[in-house]
This record gives C-alpha cells, structure tokens and sequence, in this order.
C-alpha cells in the first residue's frame, strides 16, 4: 500500500511540474531563467516554512541531525541550483517540450544510480513497464516537430548541453534526497532543507558576484513575478514535496518514471493556454505512456 502511496505522489507531481513547467519558461523569457531561479526558490521556502510552522510548530527544523541537513542539503544544491537551473535556461533557448524530452532520462539514470549507490533493483515486470512508459513520452515529445525546427535557430546545442545536465542534477538530487529521508524522515521537513539550503547558497553566489540588486529590480516586472510565484507554488512547494513522498515510499526508478510523465500532462495545458494542435502522435504516444504507468500501478 506504501509502493502505490508513493506512485500517486509521482503522479501528482507530474502534474504540479507541467503547470510549473509552463509558467517558469513564461515568467523566464521576460525576466532571464536566473532570476527566475533565485526567486522561485525565495518564494517556495516562504511557503514551505509556514507550512512547517503549521504543521510542525518551527520554521526551520534545526533539531535535525547534521548527517540530514548534509544529505538533504546536498539534494537541494545539486538539483534545484545546478540541475534546476540548467533546466529553465533550457526551458529558455529550445522550449519546455523539448527539455522535458532530455529530462525522459532522469528514470533510466535514477535507476541505474539506485541499483549502485542504494542497493534498489527492479523486477523484469518493472522495467518494462518502465521502458514502455519512457518511450510513450519520448514519442509525445518528439512529434513536436516544429519545435525542434524553431529550436535549431536559438542555440539547439546548448540548450541540449543544458537539458541533459538538468537531468544529471535532478537525478542526483532524487539519490541524495532518498538518502537523507532513510528511517521515515518527514517528507516535508526534507523539502524544508532542501530548499533553505538551496536559497543560502544561491542568494550567497548572487550577492558575491554582485547580481542581487539587479536580480529584485527584475521582479518590477508584475506579469514575471504573478507567473514566477504561481509556479515556485506548483513546482518546488507543492511539486517537490510530493515528489519526496514518492521518493520515500516507492522505488526510485519507478518514481522517477511517473514524475516524467510531465510532458503528457503539458498536452491539455499548452492547448488551452497557447492553442497548440493535438496530434494523432501525441496520443498515440500518451496511450503508450498510460499503459506504462497502468502496469506499474498493478504490479
């Protein structure tokens, strides 16, 4: 019962990313995808610790153990200043469908470092649920053709440079966050800090580098900040935390792969927010994915 709390979650966090997805790109080819990061994560820790106050009766969980904040604090560098930044620039230069196609190889490697780094293997029934699944959403992506034509013109190779190396981060990110949470450690006070750690380091490298006072001039810019704000709540609040709940309770790689479905979920969302033509291959290719994530539920 546990396994399929944790599918849910990584259903749910799909979901939470699309709508993120989409408003971090909108908010970031106004603003620049930096100050989209920098502010995102100021806005998710805000939410995040009123959340823990709430809940928990702190803003911040001092009281954890050193080997926690290490682990998690780790997590949250990794993967929401190098991984999650190399992504919304990504999102930037070739468009968040292309980027979530690059991030389609988070599953493979989160299994692959599982297997190494945590002991977790998978059955034969589950890796092929999990290729199934995987090659539904790469044939959802890919038949955006005219993206990639549009892309070829905006630096297709680094945003290809960047996309890959958001998946590396957020792989990385997923392991160490895995690690951290051992022994049914609260999945709220992991995304706690994470994100605080995040924040210090990230607004530390801003001010060192002498970019924070142009970083809060850019937030002037009303229309970034309403769509910045709106996706740090669906993306690093909401989206994370569940993503830690299905990172603790099912196996990473089959996590993963549900979190991946972010593309199938963008189908509906940039139809009814930029009109984009459904396709016969996208549904073709978001029945192959759902067959996928129906095995992987059953089993």
């Amino acid at each position: 019962m546990n396994a399929h709390y944790g599918e849910i979650a990584a259903l749910g966090t799909a979901i939470c990313w699309a709508f993120g997805s989409t408003l971090f790109a909108i908010s970031g080819s106004r603003i620049g995808s930096a100050n989209v990061n920098r502010g995102r994560l100021v806005v998710a820790a805000m939410l995040l610790s009123i959340s823990h106050l709430i809940i928990n009766g702190n803003l911040i969980p001092l009281e954890a153990s050193p080997s926690r904040w290490l682990w998690l604090g780790l997590s949250g560098i990794i993967g929401f200043i190098i991984g999650d930044g190399m992504l919304l620039e990504a999102f930037v230069l070739i468009g968040p469908r292309l980027s979530m196609l690059l991030m389609s190889l988070v599953p493979i490697m989160s299994a692959l470092l599982a297997w190494i780094f945590l002991g977790e293997s998978l059955r034969f029934v589950e890796m092929t649920a999990i290729a199934i699944t995987v090659g539904g959403i790469v044939w959802v992506v890919a038949d955006k053709r005219k993206v990639s034509e549009k892309s070829r013109h905006r630096k297709l190779f680094a945003g290809i440079a960047l996309g890959l190396g958001g998946a590396l981060g957020q792989t990385l990110g997923l392991v160490l966050s895995k690690k951290g949470l051992e022994g049914g450690f609260p999945a709220l006070t992991g995304n706690v800090i994470r994100v605080v750690s995040a924040v210090l380091i990230l607004w530390l490298i801003t001010a060192a580098r002498g970019k924070a006072s142009r970083t809060l001039s850019s937030y002037r810019d009303k229309k970034a900040l309403m769509a910045l704000s709106a996706g740090a709540f669906f993306g690093p609040f909401v989206g994370v935390w569940l993503s830690l709940v299905a990172i603790k309770y099912a196996k990473l790689g089959i996590a993963a792969t549900l979190m991946s479905l972010t593309p199938i979920f963008l189908i509906p969302i940039t139809k009814i927010a930029f009109d984009e033509k459904i396709t016969l291959g996208a549904v073709l290719g978001t029945a192959i994915a759902c067959a996928g994530v129906t095995i992987l539920l059953l089993v």
